[in-house]
């Protein structure tokens, strides 16, 4: 019955090409757009799943790590007197205009700190010296500013709203879910480029000494700081990305998208198959005349949709390999783990064998005598 299974698929070659197809359509579809998701909720707390601090501490209400409030940069002295804190300091995370060669003008989004590398960021420097931040006017850039700012090298100037900054560095992998570029500086620097953060800072962020007792601290720091909010790195990061999927509607558009993927996926499964079972219904009945009962017709239904979901899922697994470079050259990061993508072909074999229980209905009420009607 394996080999009629096969042997009825790979019949019609073209239609056979047509439901590959419009499985690996689907499949490339879910994969890019899942993958691409993922890659933006890892830009949305990219910073802070890399920032080795325990605690941060931000102004009330503040929704991601990018839509930023001021408080008085003086409460890190408060939480530095806290029993249990190793360490602590003020970070600024702020939009400014950058002034281009060509006159133009584009946004970037500075982190700000009196010490990044103790910190741990930022954590990829291609070119330069973290350390030399606090020497001047300087600053480091990702490389993903490129797309925005164009073709920069470490040496060059660029004015921070009207003031002039030299890059001493570049960086990779800071990104920001907003794509805007990210750049380092010194936290003094950042003030004095921004009077609006004089005196002012947007986070906290917080080592605690090893064993100490984080509730406890967490509950201090509510008690020192009544008007902001205080949130462990890891319910931070959940915020951030939260925000992105709640608000923009991000998620609800990537269930459409992969909805309506799979939709096409079986609508091209389902008239496949059903097409070709039609073809087929005097061997169907025969099977039936000489004894088998309708699970093994089942089976022979069954073996071809799990035949083109395995080999649909293999072409758009190949199709979504050969989108990668383009979409790194776009700065989109795709992300594809290992249970996802098993995810996804669990989900390609079930949609494939939905689609074959329609043919199924068909044949079960097939009468094997019509295999003896002329």
């Amino acid at each position: 019955m394996i080999d009629l299974a096969r042997k009825i698929l790979f019949h019609d070659k073209l239609r056979l090409a047509i439901t590959l197809c419009g499985v690996a359509f689907a499949v490339a579809l879910v994969l890019v757009q899942g993958g691409l998701f993922v890659g933006l909720l890892d830009n949305a707390s990219i910073s802070i799943d890399r920032l080795d601090a325990d605690l941060w501490i931000t102004a009330r209400n503040t929704p991601n790590i990018d839509f930023t409030n001021t408080f008085p940069d003086t409460y890190v002295h408060r939480v530095r007197s806290i029993d249990g804190v190793a360490r602590a300091d003020n970070l600024i995370v702020w939009f400014m205009r950058v002034s281009l060669p060509n006159g133009a003008q584009e946004g970037i989004q500075i982190y700000a700190m009196d010490d990044f590398e103790r910190w741990g960021i930022p954590w990829n420097v291609s070119e330069g010296h973290v350390a030399d931040l606090h020497a001047g006017r300087y600053v480091m850039i990702d490389d993903s500013a490129t797309r925005r700012f164009g073709p920069f090298q470490a040496g060059e100037y660029r004015e921070f709203l009207g003031t002039r900054m030299k890059i001493i560095g570049r960086t990779r992998e800071a990104l920001s879910f907003t794509t805007t570029p990210i750049g380092f500086m010194d936290h003094s620097y950042a003030q004095a480029v921004c009077p609006e953060l004089m005196n002012r800072t947007t986070y906290i962020v917080v080592k605690l000494n090893p064993g100490a007792d984080k509730d406890a601290v967490i509950a201090e720091l509510r008690r020192s700081l009544p008007y902001n909010d205080v949130h462990t790195k890891a319910q931070w990061a959940s915020l951030s990305r939260r925000y992105w999927v709640t608000s923009t509607g991000l998620g609800l558009n990537l269930f459409l998208t992969v909805f309506l993927g799979a939709l096409v996926g079986v609508i091209i499964v389902t008239q496949t198959l059903y097409s070709s079972t039609m073809e087929h219904l005097r061997e169907f009945g025969t099977i039936k005349a000489i004894g088998a009962d309708n699970g093994d017709i089942y089976r022979i239904i069954a073996r071809q949709a799990i035949m083109a979901a395995v080999s649909g899922f293999l072409l758009g697994a190949l199709l979504t390999a050969a989108a990668r470079p383009v979409l790194d050259r776009l700065d989109l990061k795709l992300h594809i783990s290992s249970s996802f993508c098993a995810a996804a072909f669990l989900g390609t074999v079930v949609m494939c064998l939905l689609a074959g229980a329609i043919s199924f209905r068909k044949v079960s009420r097939l009468d094997p005598a019509m295999v003896f009607r002329g």
